[in-house]
């Protein structure tokens, strides 16, 4: 999803030597591989946008795949970009790097003070090695490598798995599909009550090149919405993208996780970025592409 998002901005922007590689064509958990690849291309800039995802099922199911592939995704990459001559780098984290019991909103100084939500610890511990990584190779070698922490993503290209994708997606498709059958009921995780922040991947891409144009960007910074809703309000929300009219029950035995998430956007702010897209236009974006994905066969579940 990222991955394209990036994709779709640069080409708009006239971009061509853009070089890409399939997870076919590169394993990027396979460190010789990974090192062929950044001999052969020689690039001038990466963005490391690759990880294992999901949601919180993923996260419990897979710890140790979680921890392993995510570590081994971003160091090949990381240190065969310094070893290669990469002078820029952005390395992708994610807002779950903070403490579970951060200040809301959320500043960059957070990380590592506290605990981390234990439902997604593996993949925050992977992130954070990453972001350290990037911040002392820049240290160490002069190299501008540093780091976004995005809120929760979702938009076009999502993952639909109604067991291990995030959030919205696993919401439009349950409301898409008991609007298709006529189901009278819709269950979702949890008691709804956790409040997220949600940003739409083309909002993400735009804000990532953006900070690769600076001169001097900050070592990691946070960059989302600037805005919060609960999971029940979520819910109501895309219910009515949908277009789905039955009631909406909750399955209290599955895990909340943290109970609130939101970003300080202070820094981003002082930089000169914003987001565009509200959630309300972003689903709308989002179910449209549901339906065309569906439609076309391309889409990833």
């Amino acid at each position: 999803m990222v991955g394209s998002a990036l994709l779709r901005k640069l080409e708009s922007l006239g971009y061509e030597q853009i070089r890409t590689a399939t997870r076919r064509e590169l394993d990027l958990t396979d460190q010789s591989a990974v090192r062929r690849f950044f001999e052969r291309e020689r690039p001038d800039a990466v963005i490391v946008a690759a990880a294992r995802v999901g949601g919180i099922g993923a996260n419990n199911a897979f710890p140790a795949e979680f921890i392993y592939q995510n570590l081994a995704i971003a160091t090949h990459q990381i240190h065969a970009a310094n070893e290669f001559g990469v002078k820029r780098l952005l390395f992708l984290g994610s807002a779950c790097m903070y403490p579970k019991f951060s200040p809301q909103p959320t500043p960059e100084s957070c990380l590592l003070s506290g605990e981390l939500e234990p439902t997604n610890e593996p993949y925050a511990i992977a992130k954070i090695a990453a972001l350290k990584l990037c911040q002392y190779y820049r240290k160490q070698y002069g190299v501008i490598f540093h780091s976004l922490m995005p809120a929760n993503l979702y938009g076009t290209g999502d993952r639909y798995d109604l067991d291990n994708s995030h959030v919205i997606p696993a919401l439009i498709r349950k409301f898409h599909q008991a609007k298709e059958k006529g189901s009278p009921q819709v269950v979702i995780w949890g008691t709804g009550t956790p409040r997220r922040e949600f940003l739409h991947v083309d909002d993400l891409a735009e804000a990532a090149i953006y900070l690769m144009g600076l001169e001097e960007p900050p070592d990691w910074v946070n960059v989302g919405s600037g805005e919060e809703i609960s999971i029940n309000d979520l819910a109501r929300l895309v219910q009515r993208t949908v277009g789905y009219r039955g009631e909406i029950l909750h399955d209290t035995g599955k895990p909340d996780g943290a109970p609130r998430r939101l970003l300080d956007l202070s820094l981003l702010n002082q930089l000169g970025w914003r987001r565009k897209i509200d959630l309300p236009t972003g689903l709308v974006k989002t179910y449209r592409s549901y339906l065309q994905e569906t439609k076309t066969g391309h889409l990833r579940s």
